[in-house]
């Protein structure tokens, strides 16, 4: 069978889990249910992981040290992780995945792309797939999924996150760029918090700004990355969904102009190449089994560690988590530090060259294929 086929328009449902290791906790312990949740460590060193809702009503936020989200939540509660389960509950979601469609590309544990253009069940549009599909995880979960329907995977996976949680948004193909032109950059996967301040700094603020550069100015600062630029702002992305992907390694390294030799600062440090690893990740829309830290000492001596997990490393604050862990049983350093890295591997991803993207070619719309809401 043919993975892909090439209609002349796509149908395509990114579902996205709502703050899933959160929810999973609070589903198995009553008690935990209308309660500020972080999953993560709540040590001096630990990091949330994911926070429930009511956590991120404080400000509470994946990635963000457990100090700095105890003193915005003081009465959060820290539950450490339990991987095996969020992997089991991802396996159970995916089989319901599969009795809609093949073509699944797994972001993470929590969410994936699916194409849904060939309508299985002939439930007769993509929107009343991914209510099937939402319904069905809520009855045999207990967890609420919400979901972005469009003509491309880059405005689907900006759509499921416009009715969080547990909503639906579709945005059929004339509404398409629109939409784009009116979020922030911020917004857009894989403009992560170091584009988007050099955007900022440039005047790009949103959708509209983006698109109204020229493709040579984005080539001068953002390199290869232009082509996904250019197009993300039209609303065009011609990137297939595919369930089968090769295995990569996606990272970040930064070579210090003077040794670092205090703990705070290498921590800092940390978190930055993390920010910039996680970036890259992003981009590629990656998920991966393994992380590995790369510390070269004063002396040019290299070492590296590696953690693995049997589910994925699905957001930021388990990859920047697993390396401070590791970083952390280093100490007490035999001297200071010149270079770390931090990388994402044991991954099933799309091709590194995904980010540039090709030109789409024009939409035709299809008859009876889009529903004529933009939102649900």
């Amino acid at each position: 069978m043919q993975e892909n086929p090439e209609p002349a328009l796509r149908k395509i449902i990114h579902v996205d889990m709502d703050a899933f290791y959160a929810s999973v906790e609070q589903r198995d312990d009553p008690s935990l249910r209308g309660r500020p949740v972080a999953v993560g460590g709540s040590s001096a060193r630990g990091v949330v992981a994911a926070a429930s809702y009511e956590a991120r009503k404080f400000g509470v936020r994946s990635a963000m040290p457990s100090v700095t989200a105890i003193r915005r939540c003081p009465e959060l509660i820290f539950v450490k992780p339990r991987f095996e389960v969020y992997s089991s509950i991802s396996r159970q979601i995916r089989a319901i995945f599969a009795d809609y469609t093949d073509l699944i590309e797994p972001l993470s544990l929590d969410e994936a792309y699916l194409d849904v253009t060939d309508d299985r069940h002939a439930l007769g549009s993509a929107s009343a797939i991914a209510e099937a599909i939402r319904a069905r995880i809520r009855a045999e979960t207990g967890l609420t999924a919400s979901a972005g329907v469009s003509y491309n995977k880059f405005i689907a996976k900006l759509a499921s996150d416009q009715n969080k949680p547990d909503g639906l948004c579709v945005i059929p193909p004339a509404k398409g760029p629109a939409f784009v032109a009116s979020l922030p950059v911020s917004r857009f996967h894989g403009v992560g918090p170091v584009t988007a301040a050099k955007m900022e700094r440039l005047g790009i603020l949103t959708g509209a700004d983006l698109r109204d550069r020229p493709l040579d100015y984005l080539q001068a600062h953002f390199g290869k990355y232009a082509s996904y630029l250019y197009g993300a702002a039209r609303g065009e992305d011609h990137r297939p969904v595919r369930s089968n992907r090769e295995t990569k390694s996606v990272g970040a390294e930064r070579t210090f102009g003077q040794d670092v030799t205090e703990r705070a600062a290498i921590f800092e440090a940390l978190e930055r190449v993390a920010d910039a690893a996680w970036e890259r990740i992003a981009r590629h829309e990656v998920r991966g089994r393994t992380v590995t830290l790369k510390v070269r000492y004063a002396d040019f001596r290299t070492i590296t560690r590696a953690r693995s997990v049997s589910g994925w490393y699905g957001d930021k604050g388990a990859f920047l988590a697993a390396g401070r862990e590791m970083l952390e049983a280093l100490f007490p350093l035999p001297m200071g530090i010149r270079l770390l890295g931090m990388t994402l591997s044991a991954i099933l991803q799309d091709e590194e060259k995904e980010t540039e993207i090709q030109p789409l070619l024009p939409l035709l719309a299809v008859r009876g294929e889009w529903p004529q809401s933009s939102s649900k």
